[in-house]
């Protein structure tokens, strides 16, 4: 485990990362790896008697930025690869699956403020919790379920809890500079990246500077079909700009106070040629898109910890926050003339000639951008005292949050469809088959898909670890009360769309109350055995209550202002040994689920939506998921270590008994490792079963993926002296990545109806390699 400083201000760092309500940090944090095997940034987490941060949670396992360096984790790919197999990555959704649950129903904040999980009514701008840099991180905390006395709405899956650096972290003691530089190159993406971070301190006041910039391609696959068109499996061409600045000024004062200011960018544009899909209906060549992701956050905190615990609370963290995210997707394109409305002299069905069609297909310029914001401002706080009640020890954590957003949709763009009422027009057919105007009712833009719509959310949560029998049990009871209210707000560009209807200005609200219970008995100074109740709250995002995309005679994607709440029940029982040398921990989960809410056709095509129909949200009545997860270490030799990670999940709708796409196949990583003083090398191997429990039929099918087994491998070398130049501090690191170029692919980034002639194109990069030098001064 990392150890302590003894001095006064980086006990202080123990809680220097600003934690929003329920954020958790393991207080059996993983034990971070040897100066001899990473570039090791000095601790900042108090690893005091009681241990851990704030709001610190024994559900939570934590990874530092040594063993995240020694892995060569660069993104949530990585980190699933060869860090956790119970944590996965959906690279068509942008979002991380844990527990077969994703988006929105996996919580991901960085430095305790919320990442939403966006996308727009068109499904075209998708992601946000990824709009970070892994490079600017300390750590990364992973909760795996429920734990309800902590977090708020959003956490049914899991929380994945992001905390970025801190000056303390570069500078050493007895120092007041300090410095890390990093570049990396890695053929996945044919990517080159530079990062830096500088902190200094004056006294008591402490500033960091650190700044990341990446330029890279399109991630490989092994398709080997070129060319346009949807039988295309090789990649899209496609460039990518990333960079990321953050700030960080921390203030101490006597007492045991810290005050904060932070500034926090980042921004990743991507250029796509599309080659692949629906190109038929464009002139090759010419269909260019887009995908941008852009966040900026400010914020403010105050920590606490008393020097001599006879404060009214022994530590206390508070977050003040201002943050924007926003992501576009665009295209532009020429499209195609359907010659056939032009033809002279043919009548339609509908006894139109070719004379008629004046605004005939939209042929020609096609340009667009679909974009969606959220803003969002609010406080969070937590605290924590110790006390004994009765000759009883109590731990008492406390906190709450109240946040407000503002989410705000809209899709320009430029066509060669005139600007009239489609719906006034009749549609054209000539033997039965649509032509002309109908494509013009599927491309309306300059419009919103749902109203603007303000929100406020508040929750409050306290829990009590209460230790008895010479504190070999403990029982920890908690509880957490969460409020949410959308309001929707008209707005001319909501008015304007073909599809507006008032029905969907209409307010929603609710509150959730969710209890905890734990139970832990220590059998022995290593073993822990524990079990635990906790029940999980969602409420519905301001997309599926208030998107209403399409047009009358083509289809329509509506939301559903009536959707109630989500809410789980939880069950976990487990065991946790450490020792010296090895650890282990064994999970198993049991997880109801009610009011789910999922997409569903509620009306065929037909009538006024022909083309696609009506699919929109309603809530299932249940969702069944349940699952194991084992991990371990072991050092058997002072130079030899060896770990695993083994995860596997099983869910159903019990309602209709068809199994969740969204649940990844057993997965295992296994791992060997050397470190000598100055040099060491990895080995592991990850591996997936065949996933064949899957439902729906035709497009809505899920990805039967074929199992694998895949090689990874590194080595790196940080030598003091070289020659006679003094290079302490330098760190060298390279990787071969899937050894053996196996094809393979990753359950839950494919599509739903992906088939046999396309599935390369979802297919994962074959052999690849990383190379990343390092320098901490």
């Amino acid at each position: 485990m990392i150890s302590a400083s003894s001095r006064h201000r980086h006990l202080w760092a123990g809680t220097a990362v600003v934690v929003a309500l329920g954020i958790t940090s393991a207080a059996n944090a993983q034990e971070g790896e040897t100066a001899s095997q990473s570039t090791e940034l000095k601790p900042i987490v108090l690893q005091a008697e009681k241990g851990g941060r704030v709001a610190d949670s024994p559900l939570t396992q934590t990874t530092e930025r040594p063993k995240l360096d020694q892995r060569m984790v660069t993104d949530f790919k990585d980190f699933a690869r060869r860090i956790d197999a119970g944590v996965n990555f959906n690279s068509a959704t942008k979002s991380v699956n844990i527990r077969g649950l994703q988006d929105q129903r996996v919580l991901t904040t960085i430095d305790g403020i919320r990442l939403p999980w966006l996308t727009d009514p068109r499904d075209s701008a998708q992601g946000g919790v990824n709009a970070f840099d892994f490079d600017s991180l300390s750590s990364v905390d992973i909760t795996k379920g429920a734990d309800s006395s902590r977090f708020g709405s959003g956490a049914l899956g899991g929380v994945v809890e992001l905390r970025t650096l801190n000056p303390e972290d570069l500078i050493e003691d007895g120092k007041n500079f300090g410095a890390l530089t990093k570049s990396t190159y890695d053929s996945t993406d044919d990517s080159f990246g530079g990062n830096a971070a500088i902190a200094g301190r004056a006294n008591d006041s402490w500033l960091l500077i650190q700044g990341g910039y990446k330029k890279g391609h399109e991630t490989d696959n092994q398709g080997d079909v070129g060319g346009y068109g949807s039988t295309r499996t090789e990649a899209n061409p496609m460039d990518y700009n990333q960079k990321n600045l953050l700030v960080k000024f921390h203030q101490y004062l006597e007492g045991g106070h810290r005050f904060g200011l932070t500034a926090d960018l980042f921004n990743r544009d991507e250029d796509i040629d599309n080659m692949r899909g629906t190109t038929s209906s464009y002139e090759q060549g010419s269909f260019k898109s887009g995908e941008e992701v852009d966040r900026k956050r400010f914020s403010g905190s105050y920590d606490f910890i008393s020097p001599d615990g006879t404060d009214i609370v022994d530590q206390a963290s508070v977050n003040i926050y201002w943050q924007k995210e926003k992501l576009n997707n665009t295209v532009d394109a020429t499209r195609l003339m359907d010659g056939r409305a032009f033809i002279p002299g043919f009548i339609t069905d509908t006894g139109q000639s070719g004379a008629d069609l004046l605004y005939g297909p939209p042929y020609g310029v096609y340009k667009r951008n679909n974009m969606i914001e959220q803003t969002s401002y609010g406080i969070t706080g937590d605290a924590k005292k110790e006390l004994q009640i009765g000759g009883v020890s109590n731990e008492f954590r406390f906190g709450g949050e109240l946040y407000w957003q503002k989410t705000h949709q809209y899709s320009s763009g430029v066509d060669n469809c005139p600007d009239v009422d489609w719906s006034t027009i009749p549609e054209l057919t000539i033997g039965g088959e649509s032509v002309g105007p109908q494509s013009c009712r599927m491309l309306h833009s300059n419009s919103s898909d749902m109203p603007d719509v303000d929100s406020v959310t508040f929750g409050a949560f306290v829990e009590d670890d209460i230790k008895l029998m010479d504190d070999r049990l403990t029982i920890t009871p908690g509880v957490r009360f969460d409020w949410y209210s959308h309001d929707p707000k008209s707005t001319a560009a909501f008015e304007g769309s073909p599809n507006f209807d008032p029905a969907y200005l209409k307010s929603s609200e609710d509150f959730g109350i969710s209890p905890k219970l734990r139970f832990a008995w220590q059998a022995t100074q290593e073993l822990e055995l524990f079990a635990q109740y906790a029940r999980g709250f969602r409420a519905p995002t301001a997309l599926e209550l208030y998107q209403n995309y399409g047009a009358p005679g083509s289809y329509a994607r509506i939301g559903n202002p009536d959707l109630e709440t989500e809410t789980s029940n939880g069950f976990e029982i487990g065991a946790r040994y450490q020792a010296t040398d090895y650890a282990f921990s064994a999970t198993v989960f049991n997880n109801y689920y009610r009011n789910f809410i999922d997409t569903v056709m509620i009306a065929p095509p037909g009538g006024e939506y022909p083309v696609g129909g009506i699919t929109g949200y309603e809530n299932l009545n249940k969702v069944h998921i349940y699952g194991l997860e084992l991990s371990g270490e072991w050092q058997f030799h002072p130079n030899w270590r060896t770990w695993g990670s083994f995860a596997w999940t099983h869910g159903r709708d019990t309602g209709t008994g068809a199994y969740l796409n969204s649940v990844a196949p057993l997965r295992a990583i296994v791992g060997l490792g050397y470190a000598a003083e100055t040099w060491g090398t990895d080995v592991s191997l990850s591996m997936a079963s065949k996933r064949d429990k899957v439902s729906g039929t035709g497009t809505s099918r899920g990805f039967e993926a074929p199992g694998y087994g895949i090689v990874d491998l590194s080595a790196w070398w940080a030598p003091e002296r070289i020659g006679d130049i003094d290079v302490k501090g330098l760190r060298v690191q390279a990787g071969v990545f899937n050894v053996f170029d196996k094809k393979y692919w990753d359950a839950v980034s494919v599509p739903d109806g992906t088939t046999m002639a396309s599935r390369d194109y979802f297919s994962e990069a074959g052999r690849s390699f990383k190379v990343s030098v390092s320098k901490k001064f």
